[in-house]
């Protein structure tokens, strides 16, 4: 048999071997609303049991240039579990709690154990969180990706009883209390950035006081806070609202969730800023301004709550720390 597609870069062979190799795990989150199983055309989930006027909010993203350090290393398990839970918190900041995930691999060469290592890894991020990882794509595109090169994007659809919605704009008032919650690391965010930082720096050698290597500090897994938000809701705690704190950092990203005439005001100092962080600065000799607008320094996310219920929320949320409030605009 010819084999001229091969010879031509794209070996299907590989691409079965691929789906063979991740079956298992993509099985491993479904849940009874999954209908089809792996390798139909499209994935079938079930509505059922939904609340009052269920709303359907749905978000997709990548995980940007991390990939390509993820690439240098050869470390491919944490790239999975980024984006599985960057999409889960962008569409928790409007309340809504996540069904099903899809995802999207292309490379320029299909290496099936790993692709199947960032595949069982967005597997393990959707079990915990309830996700059933419905479906997904691999590409194979020499010609279009560099040799080594590959890129994963995802797409997450949730489900909120309308009433359920964040933000609640209408309910924000000058003196409510930004709460932040603690990152593990830059995410997905400020990639670009943060490999011209550390060219020609030892990825390898010990880095931080936990004994980690800077490249480990740099591919920690970007955290997801579902679980605090849960924890909130079932303690009947009321959120105001929740910013998640990616490209833009807080600059950018507090301000999307609040109404016109209220602005955040961020105590600088409220939170020791991660070693990993201030080494990347120092090493870039950033400015304040600009730090925070690419980096998230320490907090994933940040909650907006009125300051009667601060008292509780922090003892509900192991690490989270008061970081400010907000102030009528031009005060």
């Amino acid at each position: 048999m010819s084999n001229l597609y091969k010879e031509a870069g794209v070996d299907i062979d590989a691409g079965q071997r691929t789906v063979n190799l991740m079956k298992e795990a993509v099985r491993s989150t479904f849940t009874p609303a999954v209908l089809a199983d792996v390798g139909s055309f499209g994935g079938l989930y079930a509505l059922e049991g939904l609340p009052e006027r269920p709303v359907l909010v749905a978000s997709m993203d990548g995980v940007g240039t991390k990939v390509k350090l993820a690439a240098q290393l050869g470390r491919w398990e944490g790239i999975g579990a980024d984006i599985v839970n960057h999409c889960v918190n962008d569409i928790l900041v409007q309340g809504a709690r996540p069904l099903f995930f899809l995802d999207y691999i292309a490379s320029s060469r299909l290496v099936p154990e790993q692709v199947a290592a960032v595949v069982t890894s967005m597997a393990e991020a959707c079990r915990a969180v309830g996700c059933a990882l419905l479906g997904g794509e691999t590409a194979e595109m020499p010609g279009v990706y560099t040799e080594g090169a590959f890129d994963v994007a995802g797409t997450v659809v949730g489900l909120v009883a309308r009433a359920e919605i964040l933000p609640r704009q209408a309910e924000m008032v000058a003196g409510d209390v930004l709460v932040g919650l603690p990152s593990s690391g830059p995410h997905t965010n400020g990639y670009s950035l943060i490999r011209r930082l550390i060219e020609g720096r030892d990825l390898e050698a010990s880095f931080d006081e936990t004994g980690r290597t800077l490249g480990e500090a740099l591919l920690e897994p970007h955290r997801c806070y579902l679980a605090e938000v849960e924890r909130l809701r079932a303690a009947a705690v009321p959120l105001k609202g929740l910013a998640h704190l990616t490209g833009g950092g807080f600059t950018d990203n507090i301000p999307r969730i609040l109404p016109p005439h209220l602005v955040p005001e961020i105590n600088e100092g409220s939170w020791e800023v991660p070693t990993l962080f201030q080494q990347l600065v120092a090493w870039g000799n950033i400015a304040p301004a600009e730090a925070r607008r690419v980096f998230n320094m320490g907090i994933g996310m940040v909650l907006v709550l009125a300051e009667e219920e601060i008292e509780q929320a922090l003892s509900l949320l192991p690490g989270a720390v008061r970081i400010g409030r907000l102030a009528e605009r031009g005060e």
